[in-house]
């Protein structure tokens, strides 16, 4: 669930200037006669009572003397001054990124309920800034094109469209904030091959039965697997990254996949974290796939694709695979592979093998529950 926006504060502040003044009209003395009380010259107090000197902890001990309220009173009335003056501050910068908002999706991230849903007009812009600034963990619009602009040139991309950067950033985002979730152990790439072997064994079981095994195969191998939900723009389907904390990262979407599609993008984004992260440079690479479109001139993104394949169906295979045309021996085919027939559909139908309309009653569609 989004978080509650704090509500602006008013256009006006009371520094605790204001408290002297209101007890030096209590004891009837002018500020010349607090000035030598507390030992200060008249300009140095007329800066205090006017917000224009910060109120010290000696200044608080001084007042607590001549003035009777407590020490502790003197700086808590500073403190909330200063944060007041420091949120009115905030406010005009706000006011300055209110065009950020025109680079982020705004509507989907409220759908979402990432960010507190409110009409994007208004005051209600402010607040929205606000909500986005925290939902991404930067500072300000500038930290986030430096973070999110600068990974840019790291995106291994198979479709030229993905240049939407608050679409991609913003899914990449509800990423990185569900992989906090799962602490798990260190990355383990025996482990992770073992995992992938048992997942390939999940296939022909339904989300209630493989999801919760393939979460844990995955955890226990060091590698985070999340599901978020699609954002259009982004025209993502799955990516394969490292953390900063040097913790490996699959994370796919849902939009318009069928099982044959859902599986095929997993182990395609497995591939990536198994034969492209051999050094620290390789490992700033974010491979960001839509599986929808094939087209790709990148050389990591055809031997992902072949290695998933292979994986999935062995080159020892093919052969016999070319020569299916039945429902039935598909079924049979796939019994033998032990995976689901809707991935030797979906695979007959990228080789062109069948057309694109034959068998897709053998695939299935399916909602996995993060």
């Amino acid at each position: 669930m989004a978080e509650n926006t704090e509500t602006f504060l008013p256009g006006w502040v009371s520094p605790p200037g204001e408290t002297i003044e209101d007890l030096l009209g209590e004891r009837g003395w002018k500020q010349g006669e607090l000035a030598d009380r507390l030992g200060y010259t008249d300009k140095h107090l007329s800066l205090l009572i006017n917000g224009k000197a910060s109120l010290t902890e000696d200044a608080a001990m001084k007042l607590e003397r001549v003035l009777g309220a407590s020490a502790s009173f003197w700086l808590a009335r500073e403190a909330k001054y200063r944060e007041h003056l420091a949120r009115l501050g905030e406010k005009q910068l706000y006011e300055s990124w209110v065009g950020w908002l025109d680079q982020l999706p705004i509507t989907q991230l409220m759908n979402l309920d990432v960010i507190p849903k409110l009409r994007n007009a208004g005051a209600n812009k402010l607040k929205i800034v606000q909500s986005c600034l925290k939902f991404f963990g930067v500072a300000s619009p500038n930290e986030w094109e430096k973070h999110y602009g600068g990974m840019q040139v790291s995106y291994r991309r198979t479709k030229e469209e993905q240049s939407d950067i608050g679409a991609i950033s913003s899914w990449l985002r509800m990423g990185e904030l569900e992989a906090e979730k799962f602490p798990g152990p260190p990355y383990n790439k025996a482990k992770f091959e073992q995992a992938l072997t048992v997942i390939k064994g999940l296939t022909t079981e339904p989300p209630e039965v493989f999801a919760p095994k393939m979460y844990q195969a995955l955890e226990a191998s060091g590698v985070v697997f999340v599901l978020v939900p699609s954002i259009p723009r982004a025209h993502v389907s799955g990516v394969a990254r490292w953390l900063r904390n040097n913790k490996p990262l699959i994370q796919l979407s849902l939009y318009g996949k069928n099982n044959d599609k859902f599986w095929f993008t997993f182990f395609h984004e497995a591939a990536h974290i198994l034969l492209h992260a051999d050094n620290r440079q390789a490992k700033k690479a974010v491979f960001l796939d839509d599986l929808n479109n094939h087209q790709s001139d990148d050389p990591k993104e055809h031997e992902a694709n072949q290695w998933a394949a292979d994986f999935l169906i062995p080159q020892s295979y093919i052969h016999e695979l070319s020569s299916i045309r039945s429902k039935e021996s598909v079924e049979r085919f796939s019994a033998v592979l032990g995976i689901h027939p809707g991935i030797v559909v979906g695979r007959l139908q990228h080789e062109g093998f069948i057309k694109q309309s034959w068998m897709n009653g053998l695939k299935e569609s399916f909602h996995i529950v993060q």
